[in-house]
């Protein structure tokens, strides 16, 4: 059994924030499934939103962040990040991080969809996440231990709840063990649930389904956004085609030449992406291809080469100024529920990033504030556990208890991955209704996951597959309760907001004594750490 200070699980931009950010006399492990650059961020295209323009401000970032998530915030802490994350991209600056610069030397600021000003960040053109993390791996220290290829399967809790490590089993089957004062989640969002997404592949909400599992209080998992533009070819999705493009002069057309988005949103195709993702999604169902149309676009194979090279190896003609697209789950604003500082209900237990529910994206997240999200959590979370130093000496000579009576059945064999992540897309996908959801939900809850087996007795692919139906069934249950259409919640029965009953009401699961529980609460955090 290993032993460090601080214990990572997820290898992304909030990952390696969070890890850079500790103090260099802290022992720090990273654990991935994956390889260390094998993350959603490392993958990013867009850009990192930040108001560092001389026409721009805090304020106009902040509005523009309550509109596009249609005011399902705490709004505290969407001033805080915008205002935070302000002066980290700024200090990444002065770092020399590689932002693309203008001719003149200023930084070259791009416009995506629901931002009122030119505030995103850009490295490499479209390859702004693999510059980053890049340059993020530069800066970590000695004292911080990778461990890669093996997928933490269980949180190790002591007789009184606290976490204190976790349970890993790699490729082989072979469980290790590995404890720490302080575990940080940052694993990630679950794009892996749908058929259609821009995710990498090992995305499938591992850290949500394991904070769920250790008593931990999940909200806001009904708000999943949909990314309007995936390459979709011979009836697939391909990979993510950045809302740069369109920020760039791309337009969306049906295959009769009709720009979809003429006369539905005053923004047209940079309207929030719930809105675009939906129109597109309509065109489709009505049989209709769409296209963006990159003919106003110059030099659009230097502006974008990462997409570029993804069209051409899929067979796309560039010359011809049009790329097929179809939306794609992309992005969750719920989570395991933190305070300000990234702490959760449970005592040594952490989440950063995509994984965690901030309050800062509301029902449908602004164009590249997920990477700000990262930092500044990143940051807020290793001042904190600096700030403890006390606390972690305390704890390093503690032998704790391990747990491991939370068990579940060998049934995990009784669905497919492709036909899970089938369903997962027609029933609660984009366009959502009461019937699809409730048949979807009874179709998980007649596979009847048992607990009377424990989870280092199976195999890691049918773990994923135990997480993968939790997940589901979080998702599924939050948007068969919430009856009115926010954000990235649209629902085809109820399709206006209701903000006289749901505004800022959020929907909380809990995994308590052998169930799961759900109830609503306007302010979670008040509830959770009063």
């Amino acid at each position: 059994m290993k032993k460090a200070d601080v214990i990572i699980v997820g290898s992304g931009l909030a990952a390696l924030q969070t890890a850079r950010e500790l103090s260099p006399d802290l022992n720090v492990m990273i654990i991935t499934k994956g390889q260390r650059r094998g993350s959603n961020s490392y993958m990013a295209q867009g850009g990192i939103a930040a108001a560092v323009a001389k026409d721009d401000n805090i304020v106009k970032h902040f509005q523009d962040t309550i509109e596009a998530g249609r005011g399902h915030h705490l709004e505290d802490e969407v001033m805080d990040l915008v205002k935070e994350g302000r002066e980290i991209v700024l200090k990444l600056v002065t770092e020399g991080a590689p932002f693309d610069r203008n001719r003149d030397g200023s930084l070259c600021l791009g416009m995506e969809g629901a931002h009122s000003a030119s505030r995103i960040l850009h490295c490499g053109g479209d390859e702004t996440g693999r510059f980053l993390i890049e340059h993020l791996l530069k800066t970590l220290t000695d004292a911080v231990t990778w461990i890669e290829g093996e997928m933490v399967f269980e949180l190790i809790q002591d007789s009184n709840g606290r976490c204190s490590g976790v349970n890993t089993m790699d490729r082989s089957g072979t469980v290790h063990s590995y404890m720490a004062p302080c575990v940080v989640l940052a694993a990630g969002g679950a794009g892996g649930l749908y058929s259609s997404t821009s995710n990498h592949p090992t995305v499938t909400g591992d850290g949500m389904a394991l904070a769920f599992r250790a008593g931990a209080y999940i909200a806001d998992a009904e708000f999943i956004q949909f990314h309007p533009t995936l390459l979709y070819v011979d009836g697939k999705t391909k990979g993510l085609v950045s809302e740069a493009v369109r920020g760039e002069g791309a337009q969306l057309v049906n295959d009769t030449g009709e720009r979809i988005m003429e006369g539905i949103h005053p923004l047209k195709e940079l309207a929030p992406r719930h809105v675009v993702a939906q129109e597109i999604f309509k065109q489709r169902q009505m049989g209709k291809e769409v296209y963006l149309s990159i003919n106003l676009i110059n030099n659009f194979e230097e502006k974008f080469p990462s997409i570029s090279a993804m069209c051409r190896e899929n067979g796309i003609d560039l010359s011809r100024g049009k790329i097929p697209v179809s939306p794609g789950c992309h992005f969750m604003m719920g989570g395991v529920v933190i305070d300000s500082v990234g702490k959760t209900n449970i005592e040594g237990l952490f989440a950063v990033g995509e994984v965690a529910c901030s309050g800062v994206h509301g029902a449908n997240r602004l164009a590249s504030n997920s990477l700000l999200e990262g930092l500044v959590y990143g940051k807020r979370l290793a001042q904190w556990i600096n700030s403890q130093k006390n606390l972690l000496i305390q704890y390093r000579s503690v032998e704790s208890e391990i747990n491991k009576d939370i068990k579940v059945k060998r049934s995990i064999n009784t669905f497919e991955v492709k036909e899970f992540q089938a369903r997962m897309m027609d029933s609660a996908g984009i366009i959502r209704d009461e019937v699809k959801l409730q048949a979807h939900l009874n179709w998980l809850q007649s596979i009847d996951f048992q607990h009377d087996e424990r989870l280092d007795t199976l195999q890691p692919n049918e773990i994923q597959k135990y997480f993968m139906w939790i997940n589901s069934l979080i998702v599924t249950k939050a948007a068969l309760l919430r009856t009115e259409s926010r954000g990235g919640h649209i629902r085809d029965d109820f399709p206006e907001e209701n903000d006289s009953f749901w505004m800022k009401r959020r929907i909380v699961h809990a995994f308590k004594d052998g169930e799961m529980r759900t109830w609503l609460d306007e302010q979670v955090k008040t509830k959770i750490y009063a």
